[in-house]
Order: structure tokens, then sequence, then C-alpha cells
């Protein structure tokens, strides 16, 4: 079985690596296992998952996992609560080489059920790419994967070289927020309460995401560029209306964008993973983006990890996930 040969395939699944533990100095990752599991990252903890001893950090138990779940293929990602994209630039650099070198390792004898992302530092554009190079050239992996925030908006001018060399590779972007505040902006204090930084926090990221891409140009300057961003783009479904609307009557719209059908167009480029919980969710998604642009996605092994043998939802997105990985020609 491969890429190329698989039936079902989950585009959202995040991987916990030994190797990686203190890899970016005192911020850590650091994690001790005892009566309550505890995951530290910077000055952030995460309580109760029990990471090691699981299908995220044991590839034989992943993989019985995805035979029980009827999932033949998944592309590995990493940890969202370790992109590390406002620590020391030379910090983030060291942690992402260990990061990839790792995943690959994992990888590795295991290519026909298991790919990769790649982690890259998104505060140093030019090792970004640099990083992005080797991870797709010499370690075989499909892309960058990045969260929403280090700093700049997507759309900043900055970035356009790393998009530009993403285009270049033909490889796509993945973008999955990480919870305000493990090492940059303490984000709304709300977010604190209920898990709602993830619960909540992440939608809100995801289709601010999504405006930006659009409102911002990059799709615009950026033609040939593929971004995927999961969980359905937060929000965008439900919002659709309101921010097409504002692509056409808010005055900082450009031209082109304000133009009948310019924003619809622009939605129609971006790839999703349809990762939303409900099936009505799913629905109003599908009434408002290209859904030859919709791939599966499980968060697997996470709290929200679909339950049950999914392969006959997953069956139908299939030939849309190997197109985004450049396993079928576009």
């Amino acid at each position: 079985m491969t890429l190329a040969t698989a039936e079902t395939i989950d585009v959202h699944a995040h991987a916990v690596l030994e190797a990686t533990m203190g890899a970016a100095g005192e911020h850590g990752p650091e994690l001790s296992h005892g009566d309550m599991p505890r995951f530290r990252v910077g000055g952030y903890e995460l309580h109760g998952v029990r990471y090691r001893g699981s299908p995220f950090m044991d590839p034989d138990l992943r993989l019985a996992s995805m035979d029980a779940a009827g999932l033949d293929y998944q592309v590995l990602s990493p940890n969202p609560l370790s992109y590390f994209h406002f620590i020391d630039a030379a910090q983030a650099q060291a942690f992402c080489r260990t990061h990839n070198d790792a995943l690959a390792e994992l990888v590795k004898g295991r290519t026909d059920r298991l790919g990769a992302f790649a982690a890259v530092p998104m505060q140093d554009v030019g090792f970004a790419i640099e990083e992005t190079q080797r991870a797709v050239n010499d370690l075989g992996m499909y892309g960058p994967y990045i969260g929403t925030d280090f700093g700049c908006g997507l759309d900043d001018p900055c970035l356009d070289p790393f998009f530009e060399a993403l285009v270049a590779m033909d490889v796509p972007l993945f973008i999955h927020p990480g919870p305000a505040g493990i090492d940059g902006p303490a984000g709304d204090a709300n977010l604190k309460r209920f898990d709602l930084d993830i619960i909540v926090g992440f939608a809100a990221q995801e289709t601010i995401a999504v405006c930006t891409l659009i409102y911002g140009g990059v799709l615009a300057r950026h033609p040939q560029l593929d971004v995927c961003l999961s969980h359905g783009g937060g929000a965008t479904g439900y919002l659709f209306g309101r921010m097409a609307s504002a692509a056409r009557k808010r005055p900082w719209a450009s031209a082109e964008l304000s133009a009948e059908g310019a924003f619809e167009a622009l939605l129609h480029r971006l790839w999703f993973d349809i990762h939303v919980h409900a099936e009505d969710s799913l629905q109003l998604l599908k009434a408002h983006v290209n859904n030859d642009r919709l791939v599966f996605g499980t968060n697997f092994a996470g709290w929200d990890q679909q339950p049950g043998n999914v392969r006959e939802e997953a069956r139908a997105y299939t030939s849309n996930a190997r197109k985004l990985l450049r396993g079928e020609a576009p």
C-alpha cells in the first residue's frame, strides 16, 4: 500500500516525538508521566493527555489504531503545542531540525502507511525556506506545517519569498492553529477557561487566516499556491455571507476583490480538512467551498477523533488528498 493506492487518507494526525524533548532549550518540550501526565511547553502546561504509550508516540500502536479506524494512510504533522514560532530564531531552527529528522526516522520503514509534514521556524523566513527544502528534498516530506500566528499577518510581504518557494517546489502549505500564549502573546484571557483556546480559539484563528489570505491578496499574488486549513477553516462555512459581502462593500477591498464573484473564486482556491464534528456543519461548508479541495482529517488519537471505523466516510475524499499531496496530477 502507498499514497497512490490507499483507499483512505488522513491528513490531520499529530505526532509527539521523544527526540524533541528539551530540543528548544528552556522552552522544552517536557513530558512527565505520573497519576496526571503533564506536557510543558514554555510556561504552558497540558495535563491529562497520555502521550507516551499511545498512538501519538508509538508507531505500532498508531498503525493498529489506524487499522481499527479503517485508515490506510496517514500524514503525520507537528504537535500544535510546539510550533515555537515566537522563541529565539536559533533555538527554533535547532528544534525544527531535530523534529523533522526524528519524524522522518519514525516514518522510515513505514512509508507504505505513513508520511509527514515538516516543522519550520516562521520567525526566520529564510531558514523556513531552507528547512522546507531540506525536509522535502532530503527527508521526503510533503511540505511545511505552520501555525496561524508568528508575529506578522499571513499577508505580510515578508512571507512572499516563502510562498514563492513553495510554488517553485510544488508543495502545499498546511495551516493549523496553536493555542495562544504558549510562547507568544497571551491572547484573550477568556480563552483560558474550559479549553476555549482549543474549542473556540482555533476556529477563530482559522477563520481569520482564510480572510487574511483572501483580503490580504496572498492568493492573488501567488495564483499557484495551495494552502490547506484545518477544521474546515473554522467558521468559514457559517460566516461565508458576511465575509463575501465585506469583500464587495468595505472600503479597504481592492477593485479586483470587490468584483462580483471574486471572493468566491479565491475561496474556491483554498483546501480544507473536514474535521468539523457535525454533519450539518460539513454540509454548510460544502455549500460554499470547492468540494474538490476537501480532504479527510481526524486529529487522530486526540480528544475529538471521530469514533469507530470511518472508512466509508474517508474514502470519498481520497482522490482530493492525493492531489493535494502531489500523489496525482492536480
